[in-house]
């Protein structure tokens, strides 16, 4: 069962691809950084080992990002796998190993405890008409400054809507999954 996951990613992926526009592309992780040495680390998804603190589940994502020949949006696929109750994903603004203001809302937000979910989890294109927190009112090219230089990150928040938080796997308010912006 654990290899049918990733054959239906990578066809999702593909299919992803193949409607996208044909500017600079942004993998979330292709190569990712561990959250406590900040080495590389050879993943090809958003994982809870990359979450500050780490997390312990056996969820996983990955992001596809496209900017546009103008430079002025990007489009993104978001795929997360194995994992439930998702109240929200995001672009942040922090190096690994540091957790960072939200930029840009890519899912959600939704009720809590929502169950389980396994593929593409939200789709689109953002401009700097999306930005919030940091970059709101910065131009487009700040966060794509920030992109090349490794401080962003993507991440997936889950919630089970059942107090106290952080009890595990769907219930980890702050992330679940994350992985590092990088250029491919």
């Amino acid at each position: 069962m654990r290899y049918v996951t990733p054959v239906l990613i990578a066809t999702a992926l593909a299919v992803a691809c193949s409607k996208m526009p044909t500017g600079p592309e942004y993998v979330v992780p292709l190569v990712s950084s561990d959250a406590k040495t900040g080495e590389p680390l050879s993943s090809t998804h958003l994982s809870g080992e990359h979450e500050v603190p780490a997390r312990a589940t056996e969820a996983q994502g990955q992001a596809i990002m496209k900017v546009a020949d103008d430079l002025q949006s990007i489009s993104f696929k978001l795929i997360a796998s194995n994992i439930e109750n998702i109240v929200a994903s995001h672009i942040h603004l922090g190096p690994a190993g540091s957790n960072g203001n939200i930029v840009v809302f890519l899912y959600g937000t939704v009720p809590s405890g929502g169950g389980r979910h396994d593929g593409i989890l939200s789709e689109g294109t953002f401009t700097k008409a999306n930005f919030i927190n940091d970059l709101a009112g910065h131009p487009f090219s700040d966060l794509l400054t920030a992109m090349a230089a490794g401080r962003t990150y993507v991440n997936v928040h889950t919630n089970d809507g059942v107090a106290p938080t952080n009890t595990g796997p769907g219930d980890f308010p702050g992330g679940e999954i994350r992985g590092q912006i990088i250029k491919k």
